[in-house]
């Protein structure tokens, strides 16, 4: 059984419909990935999944229960956290606040370790702790939300875009944490512009066009198909 699994997934924004029947399944430990042009649906099935936005139809289920209908507290409760597109941190709050605010739902005893692990993997943010998190760099500031989002010590990690507006350097920076996440233990759902990376690091890959899943299969193997390199890896 699949830790993650949509099913006929159908969502969108007024008389907008972006995702338009989908199926998608993620296993335990994996890292699988979602790939294709602006405005395909890639963000707003993260947030179908997260509960920012209401499925019209299909279902979400997450480690076998029904949680489409859930409060997005408690789909964080249940074991999933997201990194959105564009941060989203809290910029007049601290590094430290924003990290406590990842595990605010938390009153285990393994927080303490968690700001050590969010640490040992972004060593810049234990630097920058007490500095409000307005003033870091775009690149620390990627750091933070994904920080955050682990402290919520999640099963399911959502990651949206995390290399947008980085430099060459952090982006493999980034990546290279993303899989560290991985061994970690954490399974990550990963939407990317930057398709190459994206297949690089992921299992499995889906590609999504208007809404629909047209492509499917192991990263390598759809990093060597013709249609993806033409349309996402900018071949001729």
């Amino acid at each position: 059984m699949a830790l993650l699994s949509l099913r006929g997934l159908v969502a969108g924004y007024g008389g907008i419909t972006a995702i338009k029947g989908i199926d998608i399944d993620v296993d335990e430990g994996e890292i699988v990935t979602l790939i294709g042009s602006n405005g395909a649906g890639k963000s707003t099935t993260l947030r179908a999944i997260s509960g920012l936005v209401r499925p019209r139809s299909g279902t979400v289920a997450f480690d076998g229960a029904a949680i489409d209908r859930l409060p997005v507290h408690e789909i964080v409760k249940a074991g999933i956290s997201q990194v959105p597109e564009g941060r989203g941190i809290f910029h007049r709050l601290t590094v430290y606040e924003n990290l406590q605010l990842g595990a605010f739902q938390r009153s285990d005893a393994g927080v303490a370790s968690d700001y050590e692990r969010v640490f040992a993997l972004f060593p810049r943010l234990r630097e920058r702790a007490r500095q409000t998190a307005g003033t870091l760099s775009g690149g620390e500031q990627q750091m933070l939300s994904m920080g955050r989002a682990l402290m919520a010590r999640p099963r399911l990690l959502l990651l949206d875009e995390p290399s947008m507006g980085l430099s060459p350097i952090l982006v493999d920076a980034i990546f290279a944490t993303i899989r560290q996440i991985r061994e970690q233990g954490a399974t990550i759902l990963l939407v990317e512009q930057n398709a190459l990376m994206a297949l690089e690091v992921a299992d499995r890959a889906y590609v999504i066009e208007s809404g629909l899943i047209t492509l499917k299969g192991a990263g390598a193997e759809l990093a060597k198909d013709d249609s993806v390199r033409r349309a996402y890896l900018g071949e001729a």
